[in-house]
């Protein structure tokens, strides 16, 4: 089975990142720890893995948690050796897309369904690099050329 790393940012980005069929998979899932996700130990027990929650809202404090996360995501990266990354973004995933991308595993970037008309910060960082980046609405294509659309997870 093909070692895969699902990775997202908490809330509705997560939320989409759960309507993929992790169990084709040796699957690994990583976020951010925060009291409304500490639940996925037990949906899926030994593949949660967590890094450091962080908002733009406090640009010092954000800054270092970046960098802790950075170091982390190479750390979960050394150990897990994913052979795929999938990831439907936010700031929590871009830092493990380049280290990905750096030591050989293929990137699928899934940009988020609430955006139909503007780019992320987070796609824009990511795009250049991807295997393969995918759009849920068609209109996204003008935005990004390259990308594919495989239409909405929900």
């Amino acid at each position: 089975m093909t070692k895969v790393m699902f990775i997202s940012s908490m809330g509705g980005h997560l939320s989409e990142l759960q309507k993929l069929d992790f169990e084709k998979y040796d699957y690994s899932l990583v976020t951010e720890k925060t009291e409304s996700n500490k639940d996925l130990t037990e949906k899926y027990p030994g593949k949660v893995h967590y890094l450091a929650y962080g908002t733009r809202k406090t640009p010092i404090r954000y800054f270092f948690i970046l960098l802790f996360n950075f170091f982390k995501s190479l750390y979960l990266y050394f150990k897990l050796h994913p052979k795929v990354v999938v990831t439907t973004g936010t700031h929590t995933a871009v830092a493990m897309c380049y280290i990905a991308r750096l030591f050989g595993s293929k990137v699928i970037w899934i940009e988020t369904f609430a955006n139909r008309n503007s780019k992320t910060l987070a796609g824009r960082l990511v795009y250049p690099i991807a295997n393969t980046f995918v759009v849920q609405w068609e209109e996204m294509k003008k935005l990004y050329p390259k990308a594919v659309c495989w239409g909405w997870i929900y």
